[in-house]
């Protein structure tokens, strides 16, 4: 793979640029949950088909592939997500969400301006030598969106796929790059302890579910540390605890509802049954039982090592070695492009959004990335998509 700069590439983006900023800021003040982007999706394929792009709508539910160039050979993916999270905005901002309780506080409004913008930018290639796919996404913040496009063929044929997804710590006009991992594996961790009730006087004569819930937490955290190769970091938080009816009555039934991650694919496979021998055994131990149920949220994103090496060179090129990091640690966060990757290598970067006073984290109602971070985004991968080339 080489990358060849295009030295019209910045003046091109420069022309559509404050469209995108307008497009953005209407998709940031209309935002729609998980599996509801009907307006978003909408919009994203009359902006596409204007451009010239094939465009299938409800791939995925409500997601939508748009395809340019040969439509034999070699096929290269772009995929952006499109939804928004149930969180209050508190941005103060004159674009600001519309939708009470509902807001992009993730950057997928980004995300899917990115993907208009690098439509805009390929459809003004008067050529393309290899077929080019965009798939935007629904439902990531469910980690559901990629399984639906994936059993509609979203992937098929693909040779490659590129993912951008917005970074709160670094600072706009960067990007960071990193080879192999780049998620974790998640999972949603659901466990019920069953005791037995009894009255608030005498706990001896019953089986508390609120002490052995208890246990069950701090348990678990003390048997990664000494059952769990350190090495492979595992991590279990709980979100919700909810049990028990009346303060002086003894809880037989109390649920935890939490979530599990970690980086190493073959041990997010043997989590669930460690998991569950762990919380038996504690329970047991007191006379108690439990109900365990894990659902896999998604697998691990490990990132293609020539693909990401593509990204880095056209991304040295477009904005200068100062502005590319190498990450030196993976995120613990889940991300379901993986399961794209499943049947496609693919690479994803992470863009810089901090302005300089900073930026407040992901799923926060103070989000507020910097603007600047879009055209920054269109132009790495455009070039990188242009630049690529399929493996003999």
């Amino acid at each position: 793979m080489t990358t060849t700069t295009n030295p019209l590439l910045k003046a091109r983006l420069e022309a559509i640029l404050p469209a995108l900023i307008e497009l953005r800021r209407h998709l940031h003040s209309h935002p729609e949950l998980s599996g509801e982007e009907h307006q978003t999706a909408a919009l994203i394929s009359g902006e596409l088909r204007q451009c010239g792009w094939r465009v299938r709508e409800g791939v995925g539910r409500t997601g939508v592939l748009a395809e340019l160039g040969p439509q034999s050979g070699p096929q290269l993916g772009l995929r952006v997500d499109m939804d928004a999270l149930p969180v209050e905005e508190r941005t103060g901002l004159p674009y600001a969400s519309l939708q009470q309780g509902v807001m992009h506080a993730c950057g997928h409004d980004i995300h899917s301006c990115i993907g208009l913008g690098v439509a805009r930018l390929l459809a003004q290639e008067s050529s393309l030598p290899v077929g080019m796919r965009l798939l935007f996404q629904p439902a990531e913040e469910l980690a559901q969106g990629a399984r639906w496009m994936r059993a509609d063929g979203a992937t098929a044929g693909l040779s490659a796929l590129f993912g951008v997804h917005v970074f709160p710590t670094l600072p706009v006009g960067t990007i960071g790059v990193r080879s192999g991992s780049l998620t974790a594996a998640a999972g949603e961790l659901e466990i019920e302890v069953i005791g037995e009730g009894g009255h608030g006087a005498r706990p001896h004569q019953s089986l508390d579910a609120i002490w052995i819930a208890a246990r069950v937490v701090t348990g678990l955290q003390e048997a990664i540390s000494r059952r769990l190769d350190a090495l492979n970091p595992v991590v279990v938080s709980f979100g919700k605890i909810e049990g028990g009816k009346a303060f002086n009555v003894i809880a037989d039934r109390v649920t935890l509802l939490g979530t599990v991650r970690c980086l190493c694919a073959d041990l997010h496979e043997r989590l669930p049954a460690w998991i569950e021998e762990t919380v038996q055994g504690i329970c047991g131990s007191f006379g108690a039982t439990a109900r365990v149920r894990y659902r896999c949220i998604a697998p691990p994103v490990r990132n293609d090592p020539a693909l990401t090496a593509l990204l880095e060179r056209s991304a040295v090129e477009q904005l200068g070695a100062e502005h590319v990091q190498r990450l030196e640690q993976p995120s613990l966060g889940a991300e379901d492009f993986a399961e794209l990757l499943q049947d496609v290598p693919g690479s994803m970067f992470r863009l810089g959004v901090a302005g300089p006073d900073g930026c407040a984290p992901l799923h926060n109602g103070h989000f507020n990335p910097e603007e600047r971070a879009l055209g920054v985004g269109v132009q790495v991968l455009t070039a990188a998509m242009l630049a690529w080339t399929p493996t003999p």
